[in-house]
């Protein structure tokens, strides 16, 4: 049965729109920053050499790199001051969250409430910076190893000042994407991270089209094998919005209450449990971890040795990759769950408001129900979420098409979109219901006279 809000949503027409002038300003801010991170995408470092860059970039975006590329919109392909990107601020967040439930301190901390998330934000932000220290050391090193065929550097002036430079630009790049994703949160329509990931991949999606088609012409690859996988990520996309909206409903029962004079017959509710928990986090977080350590072995041109070993293992579709993808997303998707849903805590709070599961004591047998039900969601979800992410990126590394058509960036694209639609929805009934306030208010005041 829809929800009373899930029934204003769905009564929603564009003259709610129109009238909602505080959604109006948030989406117009989220726009603007968007606008300015792409702008920030074409800024390139200092002392490159574009022509060299694009050659050995050509030679080097089938594995790692070129979903690096893809998260930045372009932006490492092109050597600019957001090369990286929110990753590190993505790694970062992965080691505080991970370190919460290891340190002490850390943990007290989470349960301070607003006081201690501000200095857990405050720690992230500063892991952060040292993190995007050493990617852009990494970086730095990297292009200065970057030989095109002609025998030229990629790198006009090598040296400490363009090592300096470079890791000053990325880190500076880096923060104000963290700053930019903060405001989109605070003043826009949220989830300011996620669509500035989104936003990269989409902007390449033009690109990625352009070349599987060009791809076709040449002869390369043929029509059928184009329109199979086309035909794949329209499927990935249904299953994705499928799955994304489908719930586990879990009947919550309240009994009579003494509500002034008279006896108020029980409520029935539902507690609303998503088949994929998670989300999109999983697949974001495993992607970052993989992306942290082979920055520079995929940056080296002239790898030798275990590192070059190591970079040719990691490439894009290789046994290795993909199972070290594979048991990431599993093991995010079973680490964030813990994260975001407490049994014991949803527990107690039906127990205080008298709510109780039919057939299941109130407390703690509660809570071992429903950790039973979250654990098999959960695993349910992560086969979903990891059959998603692998299984197409086999297909494209034997096709050597575009990352954009693999499903890590189909569900990030769809997830956040769903989101924002969300959020926009949530804005919209936020108004609908103040102006029902301000309505009977007006008429209360009427009577009066």
């Amino acid at each position: 049965m829809a929800s009373l809000a899930e029934k204003m949503a769905g009564n929603m027409d564009m003259s709610a729109f129109s009238k909602a002038e505080e959604l109006k300003k948030r989406l117009l801010f989220t726009v603007l920053a968007l606008i300015v991170f792409r702008l920030g995408t074409f800024i390139p470092l200092p002392g490159i050499d574009p022509k060299v860059l694009q050659e050995v970039f050509a030679r080097n975006s089938g594995g790692i790199l070129g979903m690096f590329n893809m998260f930045a919109g372009g932006a490492l392909e092109r050597m600019t001051i957001f090369a990286l990107n929110i990753m590190p601020y993505i790694s970062a967040s992965i080691i505080l969250q991970l370190a919460q439930s290891i340190v002490p301190s850390l943990a007290a901390m989470k349960k301070e409430g607003e006081a201690g998330q501000r200095k857990i934000t405050k720690y992230t932000r500063y892991l952060t910076v040292l993190i995007t220290i050493i990617q852009g050391y990494g970086i730095a090193v990297g292009l200065q190893g970057m030989v095109g065929t002609g025998g030229s550097s990629a790198v006009v002036n090598p040296g400490f000042v363009f090592v300096f430079t470079t890791i000053v630009s990325l880190v500076g790049g880096t923060m104000f994407i963290v700053w930019l994703g903060e405001q989109i949160t605070a003043r826009g329509v949220g989830n300011g991270s996620s669509l500035i990931i989104t936003v990269g991949i989409i902007a390449n999606i033009p690109t990625a089209l352009a070349r599987t088609f060009e791809l076709g012409r040449v002869g390369s690859m043929s029509m059928a094998v184009i329109f199979g996988l086309l035909l794949m990520a329209a499927g990935l996309i249904y299953i994705i919005i499928f799955v994304e909206r489908a719930q586990r409903r879990i009947p919550i029962q309240y009994p009579k209450r003494q509500v002034g004079g008279r006896m108020a017959s029980s409520e029935s509710s539902h507690l609303p449990l998503k088949i994929n928990p998670t989300g999109v986090i999983p697949p974001i977080f495993a992607s970052s971890l993989l992306l942290l350590p082979v920055t520079i072995v995929n940056l080296a041109e002239k790898g030798s040795g275990w590192l070059s070993d190591l970079g040719r293992m990691l490439a894009h579709g290789e046994p290795l990759y993909l199972a070290l993808y594979a048991f990431l997303i599993i093991f995010f998707a079973f680490f964030y769950t813990s994260v975001v849903f407490n049994p014991e805590d949803t527990a107690d709070n039906l127990k205080k408001h008298g709510g109780f599961i039919a057939g299941i004591r109130p407390g703690k047998n509660t809570a071992e129900y429903l950790d039973y039900v979250i654990t098999r969601l959960t695993v349910l979800g992560a086969t979903y979420l990891t059959l998603l992410c692998i299984l197409p990126e086999i297909l494209i590394a034997k096709f050597s098409v575009p990352f954009i058509l693999g499903g890590t960036t189909l569900l990030i694209v769809v997830q956040v979109t769903m989101d924002f639609v969300t959020q926009i929805q949530s804005h919209l009934i936020a108004h609908q219901y103040e102006s029902l306030i301000k309505k009977a208010a007006l008429a209360g005041k009427k009577k009066k006279k």
